[in-house]
């Protein structure tokens, strides 16, 4: 049987380590570029959820306390068995999310990487001995948070599902997942089935399909001290205020409207080529694709040209069922009307387009649009498409200022010269700044979060980001003997 067998999991949901009926309406899993019934699951109950975060809660008490070589042999053993079930993994990728091959692959190996570097967590330094001014020791630890609740996005299910449930386990929580409803299996079932292979102790993960009820659900649950989420500024508004009324820690890595400086003397045909794998790899559909492309004015029309011809050459299709397929569907008919409403409404302005423009079929082609005016919603918002406004500039303190105009700061590329990019790197307000590389990029053990609309600073990647992620710090002072007090007479001031 491979990990992923439908027999498994059909029209049922992961609670307390077996796979049960779930309490909510079935979900049909449907392929993206067809819009198929691949798959039936189930999803959670309001009330499930609720016994979900009392086992995670139970289940975490004893997960804590095993040696630390036992926690780091799980993420090991989960990272060897992502990549064992390469084979079985990507189809569902492809299929669900409407990735390509390659993207799928992509997915799978930064699972393989996420839990590897969560591996060692376990056995990372956890405190630090302080100064003091008393005769005593004074130290600080990291504890494990309790019980984290994790919700993911469609674009890249594995990846942005991964990257907080292996730190989340490595550091001694229990996790409650929700995938999104459109990519459940590879965002959910295959996390659940992994790290069941992996020996993870039952309840320790949980995964919960649903709706915004069970979204609003693992936030609410009052054994859930922490929320990871990955998704739209606006959903992560609400998770936010929901969790802040609760006095839960909310890490929020939400959307992106990102930016291509290219500066002046810039190799033309690089930076097209640079520009144009940021806007278009997977449909755009990335929170770090770029829907900004700023090109001094006097290689504007090169740029232009070349980034054209770039989109016209991309072979678009099914990439299930064809071969060579370089962009996929979006993930659904609302989004690819969605994309097609903001270049329609761009054109009715005065904007023109240079490629694409317009849907096939479940795909939206790869498209440049000239002629932009800052105030137009393509220029203005995140697309979640694939579409490459180009705006030109004079100077580049214009181009650091419209860089800096986006309510967004979550990655921005400036490609050129090394010097004059480091200083402009020095301007930008952004979480991230690739020099010489196009926006869309992170690693395992590298720190990764947005300023502004983008989230709330850097809670992936790295030791030093998953702790503050995932952990909560505790002092402690340690004497040889108990402390003489004395009973404060008049003005007398307490010791301490």
């Amino acid at each position: 049987m491979g990990v992923l067998d439908a027999e498994t999991w059909t029209g049922k949901v992961h609670l307390d380590g077996a796979w049960v009926t779930g309490g909510g309406a079935p979900l049909q899993v449907r392929e993206a570029a067809s819009g198929d019934v691949i798959a039936e699951l189930g999803t959670a109950s309001v009330g499930q959820v609720e016994e979900a975060a009392r086992t995670a809660a139970r289940a975490q008490r004893d997960w804590a306390v095993l040696p630390p070589a036992a926690r780091a042999a799980v993420l090991r053993r989960a990272s060897d068995l992502f990549s064992k079930h390469a084979d079985d993994i990507t189809p569902w990728i492809v299929r669900e999310s409407g990735g390509t091959w390659a993207k799928a692959a992509t997915e799978v190996l930064a699972a393989v990487a996420e839990c590897g570097e969560a591996s060692a967590l376990p056995t990372h330094p956890h405190g630090d001995t302080l100064a003091t001014n008393k005769e005593r020791w004074s130290l600080s630890r990291r504890l494990p948070a309790g019980v984290v609740s994790v919700i993911a996005p469609f674009n890249y299910p594995l990846t942005l599902a991964i990257r907080s449930v292996a730190p989340a386990l490595a550091l001694g929580n229990a996790v409650l997942l929700k995938p999104d409803p459109r990519t459940s299996v590879c965002g959910g079932v295959v996390l659940q089935r992994i790290f069941e292979e992996a020996g993870l102790p039952a309840g320790v993960l949980q995964v919960l399909p649903g709706g915004s009820e069970i979204g609003a659900a693992v936030v609410n649950a009052p054994e859930v001290r922490i929320i990871s989420f990955t998704g739209s500024t606006a959903a992560g508004l609400k998770v936010g205020e929901a969790a802040a009324q609760q006095m839960k820690r909310a890490h929020l890595e939400l959307g992106g409207n990102n930016a291509v400086m290219v500066l002046p003397g810039a190799d033309v045909a690089a930076a097209a080529a640079a520009g144009a794998f940021a806007s278009f790899l997977h449909q755009g559909q990335i929170c770090q694709a770029a829907g900004r492309h700023l090109v001094h004015e006097s290689q504007a029309e090169q740029y232009i040209s070349e980034l054209a011809r770039i989109a016209a050459s991309l072979v678009v299709g099914d990439p299930y069922r064809q071969e060579g397929v370089q962009i996929g569907p979006v993930i659904d008919e609302r989004q690819l009307t969605a994309i097609g409403a903001l270049v329609d409404k761009a054109v009715a302005a005065g904007a023109e387009v240079r490629a694409g423009g317009r849907a096939e079929g479940r795909c939206y082609l790869p498209t440049v649009l000239t002629g932009l005016d800052q105030r137009m919603p393509v220029w203005q918002d995140e697309i979640f498409g694939p579409v490459a406004p180009v705006l030109s500039y004079r100077t580049v303190d214009e181009a650091v200022d419209l860089v800096n105009s986006s309510p967004y700061g979550l990655s921005v590329a400036v490609l050129g010269d090394v010097g004059t990019a480091m200083t402009v790197a020095d301007r930008i307000r952004s979480g991230i700044v690739h020099i010489n590389e196009q926006t869309v990029g992170d690693e395992a053990m590298a720190p990764f979060g947005g300023m502004g609309a983008s989230g709330n600073g850097a809670r992936f990647g790295g030791p030093e980001a998953n702790y503050e992620a995932f952990t909560e710090t505790q002092w402690v002072t340690v004497r040889p003997t108990i402390e003489t007090y004395a009973v404060p007479s008049g003005r007398a001031p307490l010791n301490g």
